[in-house]
């Protein structure tokens, strides 16, 4: 089913490479450019003063920060009989403040009228992502191009899209929101265990096969969960908030940012147990030989190893028909931890289910003799000189089916 498409929330985007002149701002600490058709495409010929702005800086591992502004549109010689000077203004704020000349400057015009200016440094994972979602298939100059959402460019919000969208702090509705109540409705307001929630989400789509095609079981899987998961966690907050956070003293600062902070946790921490049991599933399914959690040199504990433990620490055993597979919902920098997890395998693979990873990242796995194993379904999100290398889920069972005979 099409959960709604990128133009439900944006009209179009405009992007650039920012100098250094740009990212200096006035004494009045001030920021401004000057007019240009690509901007005059997205925000037209109308002066539009103090349009509502989230200000987004988007970096490496945990690096985000998100402010409210405003921006102004106006052509300076609005009077003037036959001369146009058209500026975007908006002042400083802390994302403006970190921005460095090469980062990648994305305003954004959303749906609802507002704008949003996303900040990123230059050739990033997060500038990658972007540029995909929008549409936009070229590198960024320093100067402006334009991409319409509606029409020229409007993307289904699949799993990457939303995945994308998630980074920026946009939660697209659920279509099916009332069968996803009626099936978390038996846990009222407590979470399951993740390994009962897994269950739950690939029982609910009995059409799915991981035997017929992996790499499409293990993207719907691991999306029915996460939509699972979310409309149960929306009660659960719900309830929280509705309590409200109070100490003896007045407000329960601390007990709202614990509270705030535990969210988040128990986001990410479910996302990576959701990917190991679902790929539990499917190797399962394929009759496959692993152990996932065992334990090798130096007590570190490689998500899954094949066949198992046992042929692992026997000398005898054949280096070359062992295997580990490290597994990580997001990559972020956290990918180099899988490199010492398995000493007698030179060269590990690692799957991920974030898109569009930035070249110098997968330059640097290839050089340690890391593998990325990304499902299908996210090829499309990579360069095309990245997507020769890729390896599928498929492709990775076919290299395990021959080393287990």
């Amino acid at each position: 089913m099409k959960r709604g498409q990128l133009s439900d929330y944006f009209e179009g985007v405009v992007v650039k490479r920012l100098s250094a002149v740009e990212t200096t701002p006035a004494k009045s600490n001030q920021h401004e450019f000057n007019g240009s058709t690509p901007l005059r495409q997205l925000l037209g010929d109308e002066d539009r003063r103090n349009i509502p702005t989230r200000f987004v800086w988007l970096g490496g591992e945990q690096e985000a920060l998100s402010v409210e502004g405003t921006v102004s549109w106006y052509d300076a010689r609005r009077m003037h009989p036959v001369r146009t000077e058209y500026r975007l203004y908006y002042p400083g704020n802390e994302v403006t403040g970190m921005m460095q000349a090469g980062d990648v400057f994305f305003l954004a015009l959303c749906r609802d009228g507002t704008t949003m200016v996303i900040i990123t440094p230059v050739d990033s994972t997060i500038q990658n992502q972007l540029l995909w979602l929008f549409g936009l298939e070229e590198q960024p100059e320093f100067s402006f191009a334009f991409q319409e959402i509606e029409g020229t460019h409007n993307a289904d919000l699949d799993f990457a899209a939303r995945y994308i969208l998630d980074e920026l702090g946009i939660e697209p509705e659920e279509p099916e929101a009332g069968t996803l109540d009626d099936l978390i409705e038996r846990f009222g307001l407590v979470f399951p265990k993740t390994r009962d929630f897994s269950e739950l989400a690939r029982s609910s789509l009995p059409e799915i096969s991981a035997l017929d095609d992996p790499d499409r079981a293990l993207i719907e899987w691991m999306d029915r969960e996460e939509q699972l998961f979310r409309r149960l966690e929306r009660r659960v907050v719900a309830e929280r908030i509705s309590a409200g956070f109070h100490s003896p003293e007045g407000a329960d600062v601390d007990g709202f940012l614990s509270f705030s902070l535990s969210v988040q946790n128990r986001r990410k921490s479910r996302a990576g147990q959701a990917l190991e049991n679902h790929l539990e599933a499917v190797f399962t399914a394929h009759g496959i030989s692993y152990a996932r959690g065992a334990e090798t040199e130096n007590r570190n504990k490689p998500d899954f190893l094949f066949p198992g433990q046992a042929e692992y620490r026997d000398p005898s055993f054949p280096a070359a028909r062992l295997t580990m597979l490290g597994a990580k919902s997001t990559l972020k920098d956290r990918w180099r931890q899988v490199l010492s997890e398995a000493q007698r395998i030179d060269d590990k693979h690692l799957l991920t289910l974030e898109p569009g990873i930035s070249e110098n990242q997968t330059s640097e796995m290839q050089s340690k003799r890391l593998q990325l194993v990304v499902p299908r379904r996210l090829h499309g999100t990579y360069r095309s000189s990245q997507q020769v290398w890729l390896m599928d889920l498929g492709g990775f069972l076919s290299v395990i089916r021959d080393r287990q005979g």
